[in-house]
């Protein structure tokens, strides 16, 4: 008799015990579940895990993610990331157009160029990097901070850059030679090291810039770098600064979970907005000027009335476990409007850049 005419030995037949005792268990886990919980709030959970979220979601990096931001036509985002990389990606379907690979270390921070054709990231390796947004090649590098780079931005006009370090720097120079310009640099501490910075802002007209690190907000004055005005309560570290369109308010972002509006013609404090639990990492006007978004360690980004606080909508995106988001509460490190004002662009910690509907 061959092999091939032996008769083949049937396979053990799965065991029906062991599936019962798999099922029992499980029913005894769900009666526990409605016995103990509200049954109604168990409910809207399973419905919201498999509803398809009403955003669309990037999952093109591999760490967290520290910064977003529009093109300035809205056709395209670009976010930073922990992974390393910037990328650029399509604003309407998600696909990938670039990836630049620059950096050697976390990548902190990016800003379009006013025409949309450049972006300048800063990142823990010290460099402030500009390269073409579309093709993605090296235009120039500066080196001049020690220490890692938590913040960029382009001059309205184009044509410097201003960028805050942990050196306890921020520096203004040329976005195309790296020609130095001005510096403002922080007193040493008791220990002899300076305060760093972690944010700054230029102002509509470019003629000041703000600045924020630990303790009260400072402008500067743009052509000179020498110190012009300060708000602020001391209230803890400073994550994020932002410009009102008009350029009369700004808002402040800190580690106090407020976000600050300050009026820069009469140095009033206007509004404390303290609708999040943990840190405001990210500020961001709406480009009528009416509304803010902000985001937070709390995994959430709100929506608020600019001058009354009145809440208009809090996004859960980042927050919330649902199919295809296994994260919970994952900080969301910056948040921006779209050009048009109609959505906003979300960065995480959960890696995911995600947009959606500005309500």
């Amino acid at each position: 008799m061959s092999i091939l005419d032996k008769p083949l030995t049937p396979p053990p037949r799965r065991s029906r015990r062991r599936s019962i005792i798999i099922l029992s268990i499980l029913l005894i886990l769900l009666l526990i579940l409605f016995v103990f919980t509200d049954i109604h709030a168990d409910i809207a959970f399973i419905v919201h895990f498999v509803t398809a979220p009403n955003h669309f979601t990037y999952h093109g990096h591999s760490d967290y993610v520290s910064s977003v931001a529009w093109s300035p036509d809205g056709k395209r985002i670009a976010s930073a990331s922990g992974d390393h990389t910037v990328q650029v990606w399509d604003a309407v379907d998600g696909s990938h157009v670039l990836t630049y690979r620059g950096h050697s270390s976390d990548v902190l921070s990016l800003a379009w160029s006013p025409d949309g054709k450049y972006i300048a990231s800063g990142s823990f390796d010290t460099t402030v990097q500009v390269w073409d947004a579309v093709s993605g090649k090296s235009v120039y590098t500066y080196h001049e901070h020690s220490d890692a780079v938590p913040d960029v931005a382009w001059s309205p006009d184009g044509k410097r850059i201003a960028s805050a370090s942990n050196d306890g720097s921020v520096q203004v120079w040329d976005a195309f030679t790296g020609s130095h310009i001005i510096a403002y640099r922080s007193p040493p501490t008791t220990r002899g090291k300076p305060t760093p910075w972690d944010a700054v802002a230029w102002s509509p007209d470019g003629k000041r810039i703000a600045i924020g690190g630990n303790g009260n907000v400072l402008v500067l004055d743009a052509a000179t770098g020498k110190n012009v005005a300060s708000y602020g309560y001391n209230a803890g570290t400073v994550h994020a600064v932002a410009w009102s369109p008009d350029g009369r308010y700004i808002a402040v972002g800190s580690a106090a979970n407020t976000v600050q509006i300050w009026d820069t013609v009469t140095a009033n404090n206007i509004y404390n907005y303290q609708g999040h639990n943990e840190d405001v990492f990210s500020v961001a006007w709406s480009p009528d000027g009416k509304r803010i978004v902000s985001g937070s360690g709390d995994g959430t980004a709100q929506v608020w009335d600019a001058f009354t606080g009145n809440h208009v909508y809090i996004y859960r995106g980042h927050a919330d476990y649902y199919w295809g988001h296994l994260t919970s509460n994952a900080p969301v490190y910056s948040a921006a409007w779209s050009p048009d004002g109609k959505m906003i662009v979300s960065g995480s910690d959960d890696s995911t850049v995600q947009e959606w509907k500005a309500m």
